[in-house]
């Protein structure tokens, strides 16, 4: 963890010299997140590409703005996170009402990998289905295991909202899809912030 951050300010501090091809340190590290994390928001693999190319470029042309106050990750999701906000703001996507998503199917008994691959399908589609003031919190918390600090940061509210939203966020799961808690045992959604 450590040796990231350090790669990430000798990166930064390369890049800020003029050195304009250490940013490709970055983008090799990043991209990869960055594209999951665009997808959660849009379910869409080819728009999240782009969302994250776009808030690749915006890292690059605020790259100075940059305080080092924290870790260059947290900065980047948060500007990540505002960025994706902003385009779908823009070009919405179609949200399926909690009530309306389907029950997750239990595991198949007969394969254990593909049971775990079920399992965590099942939650991650329940993930989706939450409202997004809901579901934003519980990707970054349980996805991109970012600690409560690093999420209240990320999306610029203080830690006791986000540990609300979590807590609400578990109560809707578990009224929609009582069938679930299996499911979030598999998947490590349980209440670590506590």
């Amino acid at each position: 963890m450590a040796r990231g951050q350090e790669s990430d300010l000798a990166d930064v501090e390369r890049v800020l010299g003029g050195d304009v091809n250490a940013f490709e340190g970055i983008v090799r590290r990043w991209q990869s997140p960055l594209v999951n994390m665009a997808w959660r928001y849009c379910r869409d693999r080819g728009r999240a590409e782009e969302m994250a190319q776009e808030a690749l470029v915006r890292a690059w042309r605020g790259l100075a703005q940059w305080r080092r106050e924290g870790s260059f990750s947290t900065w980047l999701f948060a500007l990540a996170a505002n960025v994706f906000r902003s385009e779908l703001k823009r070009f919405p996507t179609l949200d399926v009402r909690i009530e309306d998503a389907p029950e997750p199917g239990g595991p198949a008994a007969q394969l254990n990998e593909m049971a775990k691959r079920q399992s965590s399908d099942a939650v991650r589609r329940a993930v989706l289905a939450l409202p997004v003031r809901y579901r934003e919190p519980v990707v970054l918390f349980y996805f991109h295991e970012m600690d409560v600090g690093a999420t209240a940061k990320t999306m610029g509210m203080p830690e006791g909202t986000v540990k609300a939203r979590l807590a609400r966020a578990r109560a809707l799961l578990k009224k929609r899809f009582p069938h679930l808690e299996d499911e979030q045992a598999a998947m490590g959604l349980a209440e670590r912030e506590a």
